[in-house]
Formats: structure tokens, C-alpha cells, sequence
């Protein structure tokens, strides 16, 4: 497996996890998380590679 295959299971793994500790957590909590987490997922993807745009 390449560095990036690894790369992206380590990332999967420790999106899944955190999925799994927001769902634990009580609604209300859970709705922030989430929220949270959109807004690190959002941040990742804008300033990550874009191929094929100038």
C-alpha cells in the first residue's frame, strides 16, 4: 500500500472514530459536534490540492 492509501485509512479511521464519540453523546451535544466537525471537514477540503484548477 502507498503512503497515500495509508494516509487516507488513517484519515477514514479517525473520521470514524470521531463519528463514534459524537454519537454517544447526548443530542444537543451531538448537534454541536456535528457542526464542528463540518466546519474542520470544510476547512480541510478548501485548503487541500486542487487538480486541474488555475
Amino acid at each position: 500500500m502507498s503512503m497515500d492509501a495509508d494516509d487516507t485509512d488513517l484519515r477514514r479511521d479517525d473520521l470514524l472514530s470521531a463519528l463514534e464519540v459524537i454519537e454517544e453523546q447526548p443530542l444537543a451535544e451531538r448537534a454541536a459536534a456535528y457542526a464542528a466537525l463540518h466546519d474542520d471537514l470544510a476547512r480541510r477540503l478548501e485548503s487541500g490540492p486542487r487538480d486541474g484548477v488555475r
